[in-house]
């Protein structure tokens, strides 16, 4: 259904499904906090209204009492709250630093990764690391769990996950419940179809771990990639 058939407190919704969260004005934002206009205005009209009120500022906005939002026709006390609230979040969120991602720059910070997720563990399973240019971690996940000698790896699902996180790099690891380092055959073949579908989407395999007890091999630094 095209946005212009929707009634106007849907279309600001429907336009954050369909074409992104940056694509919405300030006015249609706020009118998704309020959720529903007055008889007389939209939801749209009336946030344009309030913002108006403060010079289109929401710092402006923020400094609003309950009981000044609630002088706006159609503003109750819920959601005069919402919208104080809201305002709320986004000033903890600007006051918060960034939590400083992982970076990766040797195996052994790959293995003390991997180690939490793949250490005595009865089953096989596959986890990747996702890393953008720098070599921090975007993302982490478990690809695959399997029985107890093997796990299926599904090289598309994996660089799906890749692309979603813009990544430009991945580390991949697996266990081995018997505690043997050694690779298999298959551990080799599918090493290589990892690396050979990263070179297609330029995205690269930086290693393959396997993870054993209290150790690890590094398919890196034995130059098995």
């Amino acid at each position: 259904m095209s946005i212009k058939f929707l009634a106007e407190d849907d279309r600001p919704r429907e336009k954050f499904l369909l074409k992104g969260k940056t694509s919405l004005s300030d006015s249609e934002l706020l009118a998704i906090i309020l959720g529903s206009g007055n008889n007389e205005d939209s939801a749209v009209e009336l946030a344009r209204k309030i913002l108006a009120s403060v010079g289109n500022n929401w710092q402006n906005l923020s400094k609003l009492s309950i009981k000044d939002l609630m002088k706006f026709k159609g503003i109750g006390e819920a959601k005069a709250i919402s919208v104080a609230a809201t305002l709320e979040i986004g000033r903890r969120k600007a006051s918060q630093e960034m939590p400083e991602k992982t970076s990766i720059s040797s195996a052994r910070d790959s293995y003390n990764v991997f180690s939490q997720h793949l250490s005595d563990l009865r089953t096989e399973e596959f986890w990747a690391i996702f890393l953008n240019q720098k070599n921090q971690i975007v993302y982490k996940t478990q690809i695959s769990k399997g029985g107890i000698s093997g796990t299926l790896v599904d090289v598309r699902v994996l660089f799906r996950i890749a692309l979603e996180h813009f990544a430009t790099s991945i580390i991949v690891a697996h266990n081995h419940p018997s505690g043997s380092l050694k690779p298999s055959l298959e551990d080799i073949q599918i090493t290589k179809n990892i690396k050979k579908a990263g070179e297609i989407l330029n995205i690269t395999l930086l290693d393959h771990l396997i993870i054993g007890d209290n150790s690890f091999l590094s398919f890196a630094e034995e130059g098995l990639l």
